[in-house]
């Protein structure tokens, strides 16, 4: 009677066990894991937000017609974030932690990666949510990796560029004293000669980075945690950019430049040389208020003089998918079609922005068209990227603080150096 009674009781458990096993399997829906938000709404489909900074190229709008048009039922609505990189880390950062669920694919800088991957707020591009990544640079691909996995889909490449007056210079200078020597020109003409990105934020990490790079210094080993930076290359490199703001080469309200008060003034006709980004071609090929028009050219940055451009910092955005979203199915499509070579080839020629799929560079009309594609591809293929870190903020701060005082003069090119060293170690160590 017992073991009857014994097996009946068991029998009652494992039903309810199964029950129970079927009841949270139908809370969590084919999402699977609820705890995991890794595992939730793989084929959640319908509207969707994306987020990205300002869209001076006017790219992003038209794009998002076109798929709206074509997806009714799963509409894409833009949320536009300022023109400046901290903000929209920042803003990103905000709105991650809240986990909105509303920020479904965002537009990720590619230094952000292993930071945004390390804290769980990136779904992972795997299995179901892969992209096709073989028709694309290989520099790019990378930008997307944490750890071995993929947590961001390449959208956009960069590669830093020399913009100069050919009516003022008749061939680029190959060399950073070349052009420094150039820049008699410049003052004769009663303009300012050389500038990039020198404002305190990350695009001077971004030009910090290309002349220590350049110069044959690094300032991360390849572990990415060790410091290296404090070196007499890297000394080399900095002291350059000290020595333009002391000669008066780089003006000195170049020291609030971010790359729009760059574009600006040489589109006003005030630099000689300016160091950029791709997108600035098209604005200052268009621009009604743009009085060089047809007074300039790109070349690769300059180098040391044996024959070797500059090393450019590797930049771009990836377009990355919230653990957050409710329709990760159609944030990955979405995903997709901005890679499309269709896509790309449109942000080539509306917004001069680098394409990521590598063909695109060698297309006859778009050779025909945008003259610098070889340069700009060379420009990439040969670009260091910037230290992959999780505490790349701290990283970058490191970098920003001591070479902005090193600028002003409020630091000599040494202590900038050993300063910026023993904050990368603490940055890495979490101190």
């Amino acid at each position: 009677m017992r073991r009857a009674r014994t097996s009946a009781m068991r029998l009652s458990a494992l039903a309810g066990v199964a029950v129970l096993g079927m009841v949270l399997a139908g809370c969590s829906g084919s999402g699977g894991n609820s705890s995991d938000p890794q595992s939730q709404n793989l084929d959640g489909k319908g509207p969707i937000t994306y987020v990205q900074g300002k869209d001076n190229s006017n790219v992003v709008r038209p794009l998002i017609a076109k798929w709206n048009k074509a997806h009714p039922d799963e509409k894409v609505t833009f949320k536009e974030q300022s023109d400046q990189a901290d903000q929209q880390h920042d803003d990103l950062v905000q709105n991650f932690q809240a986990k909105n669920v509303h920020y479904d694919v965002v537009d990720v800088d590619v230094v952000w990666t292993a930071e945004f991957a390390a804290k769980g707020w990136l779904q992972p591009l795997t299995g179901s949510m892969a992209v096709k990544n073989s028709d694309l640079l290989k520099p790019t691909i990378a930008t997307g990796n944490y750890n071995g996995t993929q947590y961001a889909a390449p959208q956009t490449s960069d590669g830093g560029l020399l913009y100069y007056r050919t009516d003022l210079v008749k061939t680029a200078p190959t060399s950073w004293d070349d052009m420094m020597k150039d820049c008699t020109i410049a003052k004769q003409a009663g303009i300012g000669c050389y500038a990039g990105q020198f404002a305190q934020y990350e695009g001077l990490t971004v030009n910090t980075a290309e002349a220590i790079n350049t110069a044959g210094g690094t300032i991360v080993a390849k572990n990415g945690k060790t410091p290296t930076v404090n070196s007499p290359e890297s000394k080399v490199g900095l002291q350059r950019l000290v020595d333009g703001f002391k000669d008066g080469n780089i003006p000195a309200d170049a020291i609030t430049y971010q790359e729009e008060q760059g574009r600006q003034a040489f589109e006003a006709g005030k630099l000689m040389f300016l160091r950029n980004w791709a997108y600035v071609y098209n604005l200052a090929k268009t621009d009604g208020s743009s009085v060089v028009k047809d007074k300039f050219a790109i070349a690769p940055l300059p180098g040391n003089g044996d024959g070797q451009p500059g090393a450019s910092s590797l930049g771009g955005h990836n377009a990355a998918i919230s653990v957050y979203s409710k329709h990760k199915q159609t944030a990955h499509d979405f995903v997709e079609f901005l890679q499309s070579k269709e896509t790309q080839k449109f942000f080539l020629t509306q917004g001069s922005l680098a394409p990521v799929i590598g063909s695109l560079y060698t297309e006859p009309d778009l050779v025909k068209q945008f003259g610098f594609l070889p340069t700009l591809k060379k420009s990439i293929e040969s670009a260091v990227p910037r230290p992959v870190s999780p505490f790349y903020p701290a990283v970058t701060k490191a970098i920003q603080d001591n070479s902005y005082a090193a600028l002003k003069g409020d630091k000599t090119v040494d202590q900038a150096l050993k300063d910026m060293s023993d904050a990368i170690s603490a940055a890495d160590t979490g101190s």
